[in-house]
């Protein structure tokens, strides 16, 4: 199981797509976890979310663990599909909560009260590939499908 959960090829490619995947994320998480790049800390973010929002504090929190230890996670290509698997969820459920609604294109002009969701699509597409495909090449992933050992089920037949 563990095996299959990292596993992964070369493709270098496919870390260009994961490791901007992980650094846009983990900015993000940052701006809620830690108050960087002008985002309002952990707190101020768990308020929005629960009240303004109204969504429950223990899937705030997730949400924002999401991005922030899924976009460390994909920098490093490390548990690479789970932390993929998180920033969809967290992207569909913004989609569909608090996007959507605006329209498809961000707010490139500043004349809208809010934001479309053609990033959330762009985000949850380059996820969903590297769920699909693995973290690709320079991986933490790789490393680990390379150096575990594998297990047997059953023993090997004796010669003798």
């Amino acid at each position: 199981m563990f095996r299959k959960l990292v596993q992964t090829n070369d493709d270098h490619m496919l870390a260009v797509l994961r490791l901007v995947l992980g650094v846009v994320f983990f900015a993000h998480g940052a701006q809620k976890v830690l108050g960087w790049f002008g985002g309002a800390g952990y707190s101020g973010t768990v308020s929005y979310l629960t009240g303004r929002l109204g969504i429950p504090e223990v899937l705030a929190v997730i949400a924002i663990l999401a991005e922030f230890l899924g976009g460390i996670g994909l920098i490093f290509g490390f548990l690479s599909r789970i932390a993929a698997f998180g920033i969809v969820v967290d992207m569909a459920v913004a989609l569909l909560r608090v996007h959507l609604h605006n329209g498809f294109f961000m707010n490139w002009a500043g004349n809208k009260a809010a934001e479309g969701f053609e990033f959330h699509l762009l985000a949850i597409a380059i996820a969903l590939t590297v769920m699909v495909r693995g973290a690709g090449a320079v991986s933490l992933d790789r490393v680990l499908q390379s150096t575990r050992p594998v297990h047997h089920p059953y023993p090997a037949p004796s010669r003798g």
